[in-house]
Order: C-alpha cells, then structure tokens, then sequence
C-alpha cells in the first residue's frame, strides 16, 4: 500500500497546479475517445490503419467536432471513409452531447426541473452550455423507451397486484383537464415489486380499468393470486372479468375514511375504535360479530356507514384468510400510495402538462429513478413465499 502511495505521489508531483492536472486528463479522456474512433472505424473498414486491403473505401482524414462532456468541452478529430458510410456508435452524427451528459439531463427532467432550470444547472455544474432545443431532444427521445417498456412482455403470474391511480392536469385543446394515470405494482415470484405499467386516461374508472386488466394478459399475465385496490365502483367486477380465480381485496384504510365522512365530529373517536374491531378480529367470523355489535350501536344514526362495509364485505375482509404477515401487505394499497407519493414530489413543479406525451414521459422518468432502490425482496419474503405456495399450490410454479 505505501508502494501504491509513493507511486501516486510521484505522479502527482509533476503538476505544477490543479490546472495542469486536469488539462492532463482532458488530454487523456481525449485520446481515449479519439483511439476508440479509430477502431470503430477500423471494424467499419475491415482492416487496420497502414494495412493493405483491396477494399474501395478507404480513410479519408479527419474532422473535428466539439463534444460536451461534464468535465467541460473538448475538440475531437473524428476519421472519415472516403464513401462517407462511416457513422460512429460511440459519437453519432450530429451528436455533440456524450452520454453522461444526457444522462444528467434526464436525471434532472425526471426530478420535475423545467428545461431552462436544467440549461443553468449544466452550465453552473460543468460550466457547459447546452442549448434548451438540445436538451428537449434528448428528453423527447424517451417517449420511445416508454412505448418499448410500456408494450414489453410480463411474467405469467403475480402474486400481488396493487391498483390505483394518480391525477394530473394536462392542457387538451384550449382547455386544461384533470386525467389519470393508472398504475398497477405487481408482486413477482422473487418477492420483488415491479411497476408492470402506465396507462393515461381520464377520469378513473372500471371501464378504464377493465382495459388496464386486459392489455396486461395480452401481454402475457395469467394469473394474478391477490388484487389490492379501492373501493371504486365496479373495480373487482372489472379483475373478475379478467382474472377470476384472483383474491380482490378493497383497502381497509379507504373504506374506514370513507365511514367517516357519514359521521359527526363528536362520535368519530368512538366510532373508530368500534370498526377496528372489525378489521383487527382474528377472522371473519369474529369481523362479522363485530359488525353487527356496531350496527346495534350505530345503525340508527349511522346507517349509510354501516350499508358500506356489508356492501362491499366480502372483499373487505379477504385479508381475514391469509396469515398475519400476508394481512399486512393487502389490506391496505399503501404500497402503491406510497409510489404515488413520490411521484407527485418529482412533478411538483409542473402545475399542467402541454400534452398527453409529456406527462406519460415524466411520471415514467419518475417511476424509473424511483424503482431503481427496488432491488431486495419485500420483508419476510421468505415466510411469505411459503404461505402463498401452501395457499395456492396449484397456481404457482415451482
């Protein structure tokens, strides 16, 4: 190790400044990028500079380019084939941004900047310029990765799928309107969630849904064991259409706000801590006496409250057959609130979007920056695992 350090020392020794040190490097990083150049070129050709070859095309010298980069801009003598059918992989025509670079910028589009915040932040950071009809480009160009991963094939089976949808205002015509983003988490064999896609449509409904359900088996879904979602009017009709052997469970925590809204300030806190006995009974026996205890108590000045849970009973209490540790990750969508939380603190910025495209292109930049701290399965997973291959051991391969 002290080798190692003398040796760097030394090296470092010989720059004077921090400005020799880094003009040194920019030297290095150019010929790096000039060398790979030429052994594009050199594969486009079929043979190595100053060799022999009874090839027609031949080198041509070279022209420059200037190429940003987030050490600053250097100049590149890019080679040149005499038929000019050489078109570099590493640097495109017309390319003048390396890929760091738009990697930065569709960073910071995903994280809500507006382009001219991201123009100054380039230009404060690397003390580059990059002009905002460039960056539009390189962020125009991931409406393609949004229909290549919105269109790609899905795994056969979901152990979990949570359902939901966020809202946005979006410009259509000379109006500006409220449309929905349907989104849907879905639990794969491995434990690990993946968002399976990103669907723009307007007011959330079932019939919008049944779409949502449909082009996911056409993608490849067959079966999906447990659905988690609200309590929207006609949702669990629209996955039993769909996928009918599918356990669809209404978010517990959905359901009690929406008692609430029937009940007076003054009797909230105990009517809260009645309908907890409902959804913290051991099964569904024990929720169902629960209930009527609390229809006893309150139907009279609460009815409507009370018609809602026996409405909707049997996807309320779906949860009730699974173990606790199944329970606590499909009785509520928190998982995919969660999601959705995020996704309004990176678009907090856009107060409307132009277009359908440009909203479906940042909630997407979102979701990707996002899911990329998805990478372990859920808690418990292991347990879990197990108690759905007890459960469904018919459905699940093994």
């Amino acid at each position: 190790m002290e080798k190692k350090d003398k040796l760097n020392a030394d090296f470092l020794s010989q720059f004077k400044t921090g400005e020799e040190l880094m003009a040194f490097a920019d030297s290095i990083r150019k010929r790096a990028l000039e060398q790979m150049l030429e052994g594009e070129l050199d594969a486009h050709l079929g043979y190595e500079k100053h060799q022999t070859s009874e090839s027609e095309n031949a080198r041509n010298g070279y022209g420059t380019k200037m190429v940003k980069t987030t050490e600053g801009v250097i100049e590149l003598k890019v080679p040149r084939d005499r038929q000019g059918t050489f078109e570099p992989q590493i640097l495109p025509k017309r390319k003048t941004v390396i890929d760091r670079i738009e990697n930065a910028i569709i960073s910071f589009y995903a994280k809500g900047m507006s382009v001219s915040d991201i123009e100054e932040q380039l230009r404060e950071l690397y003390d580059i310029d990059v002009s905002s009809s460039a960056i539009s480009r390189i962020t125009d160009r991931i409406q393609e990765d949004v229909q290549v991963w919105q269109n790609r094939p899905l795994e056969s089976c979901y152990f979990i799928v949570w359902m939901d949808g966020i809202s946005f205002k979006v410009r259509e015509g000379s109006k500006v309107i409220s449309k929905t983003i349907y989104i849907v988490i879905g639990l794969k064999q491995d434990g690990k969630k993946e968002v399976l896609g990103l669907w723009l449509g307007k007011n959330e409904s079932a019939s919008f849904w049944l779409s949502v359900l449909t082009d996911m088996k056409t993608r490849g879904v067959q079966d999906i064991l447990v659905s988690a979602t609200d309590n929207l009017t006609g949702f669990t009709d629209a996955i039993a259409s769909v996928f009918p052997k599918c356990t669809k469970q209404i978010c517990v925590v959905h359901q009690i706000r929406n008692s609430c809204k029937f009940v007076s300030y003054k009797d909230i806190k105990l009517f809260t801590a009645d309908m907890k006995n409902i959804y913290t009974a051991p099964n569904e026996q024990a929720a169902s006496a629960a209930l009527d205890e609390m229809e006893k108590k309150w139907g009279d000045k609460y009815g409507y409250a009370i018609k809602s849970w026996r409405a909707n009973w049997a996807e309320l209490t779906a949860f009730l057959e699974f173990p606790t540790e199944i329970r606590k990750i499909i009785y509520t969508t928190n998982i995919i609130e969660n999601l959705n939380g995020k996704i309004r603190k990176y678009t907090k910025n856009k107060l409307s979007f132009p277009t359908d495209e440009a909203v479906m292109k940042s909630v997407y930049l979102a979701v990707n920056e996002i899911t990329k701290k998805w990478t372990m399965p859920i808690r418990e997973w292991g347990q879990i695992y197990g108690q759905f291959l007890i459960i469904f051991e018919d459905r699940i391969k093994v």
